[in-house]
């Protein structure tokens, strides 16, 4: 019996995924867990398994490949064992629980062509797919299928749709102008990591989309750093380092409790707001491949020293390429900390469908002039930002909101472990 390995959805938001390693090869022993490719999605690695006991007989992807949800992978000539679980499951499947809608799958042969002239002949193509072109009036002759055979997905369709969408009311940009840079000297073409392709795409949908204005402020952190340092040799002997980062993160979260419009979401009809009753923080950490965004959950919740020691696992498998896309969703606030490289001020872009987002400078010893004494004294002053989505956010609550974050953290309570 000959099983096809067909890509399981791998979550929400996440359409397809670079081949990044075949780990095996025509003629190998395979069993239920042994990993037979590895995916880079998402700014992260999955493996994909095998799933059942058996011999690989065909393999339809390579490294490099662009595959989706669906896409054919392998076929693997299964054992006499896991014939019969298969078919056990089969037969479970069509007598206790019935399709009740057809669903899309590779095939090799094109389906019939549903009545009407003109339209979804000769092409390979689902039902589905065929009643929907058939309803919308589309020809789906004209549409290039990317699926196996030159099959039509329902992405194909959808595509087509937001192409003509696009068309109609203008908003279509026009295509980049292509220019030989080299009759002006030597030059050297470097292709964009997959992450840097999949960050720069949302990057420009985020910007595009929303109306982004950002808020500039200072913070007086010479207590805390004080304090971090102290924190810093107490724990010094367990491992865990402790940074500016782990404190921001719970100044943050305190904030977004008091003013949870910037820990929100707009629905998908923009006239709603999701106010989100936990405090998911994404960190943006560079990383060789590109900037990646894992999240640290309920920050509320947590210790500086827990917050620590999360940032320090996420930090180092996001380096290493060993993320799980789960860690990358959900996030309600994004902070991007750019102190420990230098700069005096940004505008970070926010990460949709988040509505703020916050950018942390280099923080410098400066003089500070003292209300009290009349005096100027040093401190240490901490510039940061924060980018709003314009639409949910004004220009009076994100004054508010930096004030109270610098406010918090001055306060040293906040922070006590």
């Amino acid at each position: 019996m000959i099983k096809d390995i067909i890509l399981p959805d791998l979550g929400e938001g996440i359409d397809g995924a670079e081949v990044s390693e075949v780990s095996v090869s025509i003629g190998d022993a395979v069993t239920p867990e042994a990993t037979i490719l590895v995916l880079e999605s998402d700014k992260a690695s999955m493996e994909i398994p095998a799933d059942v006991s058996g011999t690989i007989l065909e393999i339809l992807a390579s490294v490099g490949d662009e595959v989706k949800t669906g896409h054919l992978l392998m076929r693997i000539e299964i054992s006499s064992e896991s014939a019969e679980v298969e078919k056990l499951i089969s037969s479970e499947t069509e007598t206790v629980h019935p399709p009740i809608q057809e669903k899309e799958t590779p095939q090799i042969s094109p389906e019939p062509a549903l009545e009407g002239v003109g339209f979804s002949s000769h092409v390979f193509a689902s039902p589905g797919v065929r009643r929907l072109a058939r309803e919308l009036g589309i020809n789906l002759q004209i549409i290039k299928g990317s699926g196996q055979k030159g099959r039509i997905t329902k992405d194909d369709l959808n595509g087509y749709i937001k192409l003509q969408m696009a068309l109609s009311s203008g908003t279509i940009p026009a295509p980049p102008l292509e220019i030989d840079f080299s009759q002006w000297g030597q030059i050297e073409i470097q292709k964009l990591t997959r992450i840097k392709r999949i960050t720069g795409k949302r990057l420009q949908q985020a910007w595009q989309s929303i109306p982004h204005v950002t808020q500039f402020d200072e913070a007086d952190i010479t207590d805390l750093d004080f304090y971090r340092k102290e924190l810093k040799s107490q724990v010094a002997e367990q491992g865990v380092k402790i940074t500016f980062l782990p404190f921001l993160m719970k100044a943050v979260a305190i904030v977004l409790k008091e003013m949870p419009e910037f820990n929100s979401s707009l629905d998908h009809t923009g006239q709603n707001l999701v106010l989100k009753n936990y405090y998911h923080l994404g960190i943006a950490v560079d990383t060789p491949s590109g900037l990646t965004v894992p999240v640290v959950r309920d920050v509320d919740k947590k210790s500086i020293i827990d917050l620590s020691v999360d940032l320090m696992d996420l930090s180092t498998r996001a380096r290493d390429k060993k993320l799980k896309p789960a860690e990358m969703k959900g996030g309600t606030f994004t902070l991007s900390s750019l102190g420990g490289i230098g700069g005096t001020g940004f505008s970070p872009i926010v990460n949709l469908p988040e509505v703020a987002i916050m950018g942390v400078s280099r923080s410098a010893w400066k003089q500070v002039f003292d209300k009290t004494s009349e005096e100027f004294v040093t401190r240490f002053i901490m510039p940061f930002s924060v980018s709003y989505d314009h639409r949910v956010i004004d220009g009076a609550a994100a004054a508010i909101f930096t004030s109270r974050f610098a406010s918090v953290l001055s306060d040293l309570s906040h922070f006590k472990v």
